[in-house]
């Protein structure tokens, strides 16, 4: 099986804040190497309470001690095992339960929604696919499920997967506070999995979680954590891409067109008085 990822396009380094109008400038990735969880929890937390609208966006690379980590609505009874010996941290995620520890891929997004105009659900999926085509850079298949946010093993997988169709390989949560994302992703490489018994990995009792080693790719944490941030980059880009295509096309239209600009704020007002949220919320994405 193929350990190395395809070649992927260097990610550009630039980190300033865009100016209205134009494109977002690419996340500062930043390798924070093995670091203890709540060292990165404090240090997301006050990120997020210090930055402004000019703050650059990050992704931050970490690898975790044992820990068991619990969402802000979780349920304790999903530890299975109290006296495990790894401790449990009750955090402002959603979700539920699940275990970070040494050879898994942890990818925290630090991101302004707002200037992103990011939808809390497009940023799931923009994560969701970046953990898909990182593991199909090393010929695995995976997929998502509606409704549980994360990368499962799929029907029809071939191989060593084959006998771990519907595990778990990747679970994600968010926190957004005044328009900014923090928390994020982890991606099980090559893991001691023995500590996820001892909970309902995400609230599922029987869960079974796997990491890339049993599907059969023996990799490195670096190569895996590079290739997760490669495409979390471009996938970011790709949105910003649209997103400022359809921006400039409305005022092209509107510039050839007065009425079609009457007509892009009477569709506005139109959300606004359906309930549709014109930015992002405060709160928390699910975790699975």
């Amino acid at each position: 099986m193929c350990a190395t990822p395809v070649s992927l396009p260097p990610a550009s380094s630039s980190s300033d804040p865009a100016l209205p109008g134009e494109r977002c400038a690419p996340p500062v990735v930043r390798w924070r190497g093995n670091e203890a969880y709540q060292a990165s929890f404090d240090a997301m937390r006050e990120f997020t309470a210090q930055r402004d609208a000019q703050t650059p966006d990050e992704i931050w690379l970490v690898e975790h001690p044992p820990v068991f980590t619990l969402g802000q609505a979780g349920k304790p009874e999903h530890l299975l095992i109290a006296d495990s010996g790894i401790p449990l941290v009750q955090i402002d995620r959603g979700g539920q339960i699940t275990y970070h520890g040494p050879g898994q891929v942890v990818a925290y997004l630090l991101l302004d929604l707002r200037r992103r105009k990011l939808m809390v659900r497009e940023l799931v999926t923009l994560i969701e696919q970046a953990v898909i085509e990182t593991l199909a850079a090393y010929n695995l298949a995976s997929e998502r499920k509606a409704g549980a946010p994360g990368i499962y093993v799929p029907e029809g997988a071939s191989g060593s997967s084959a006998a771990h169709v519907g595990a778990k390989v990747a679970a994600l949560g968010l926190k957004i506070s005044h328009g900014c994302s923090y928390h994020g992703v982890s991606l099980n490489v090559s893991m001691d999995l023995s500590p996820f018994l001892a909970i309902n990995p995400c609230g599922y009792a029987g869960l079974e979680t796997v990491d890339m080693a049993t599907l059969g790719v023996q990799a490195s944490w670096h190569d895996v954590a590079a290739t997760l941030a490669a495409r979390l980059e471009a996938n970011l880009a790709a949105h910003g891409d649209s997103t400022l295509a359809a921006t400039l096309s409305v005022a092209e239209a509107a510039a050839s067109d007065p009425s079609a600009e009457a007509a892009e704020k009477e569709t506005a007002a139109s959300a606004a008085a359906s309930g549709q949220p014109h930015q992002p919320q405060a709160g928390v994405a699910p975790a699975a």
